[in-house]
Order: C-alpha cells, then structure tokens, then sequence
C-alpha cells in the first residue's frame, strides 16, 4: 500500500503525490473519478470508454462517406500476400 500525507490549500486543493499519479497512470489532462465511502476518500481513474475513444479518433481523421466494396477486398486480398 502507498500512502502519504498532504496539506491542503487554501483552495482546497491537493496535488497528487507523483508516485501515486505514476502508479494510475494519471497525466495532466487525464480525468480522476472520486468516490466518498464510509467516510473515505477513494480516487480512482475511470474505466476506459472504448467507443468513445474511437469516436474522438474517428472525428480527427478525414471523412469518408462510403468504401466501394471493390476496393475493400482488394485492399484485403493485397495484405494477405
């Protein structure tokens, strides 16, 4: 078990010890779920959204409105020599 103790601010904020970051896996950016149980603070990172991730790396990319079916197995038939 990993433990160390903080101050807060006068904000109320925390800062995450590094090697509890490193052990989550938490970056700037990266989203934290917290959870209040019996009367313990539980910080957790959320469970990975798979279609979500998809969909924001699917809107990055250029369109595509529709693949001939032609092409598709060419493309097929050409990584399988």
């Amino acid at each position: 078990m990993l433990e160390e103790e903080k101050k807060v601010g006068p904000k109320g904020q925390v800062v995450i010890p590094l090697v509890l970051r490193k052990a989550l896996k938490i970056r700037p950016g990266s989203r934290v779920v917290f959870k209040l149980e019996d009367g313990r603070l539980i910080l957790e990172t959320p469970a990975s959204d798979a279609v979500g991730v998809l969909e924001s790396i699917a809107k990055k990319g250029s369109s595509v409105s529709e693949i001939s079916p032609h092409v598709y197995e060419e493309e097929l038939n050409a990584r399988s020599v």
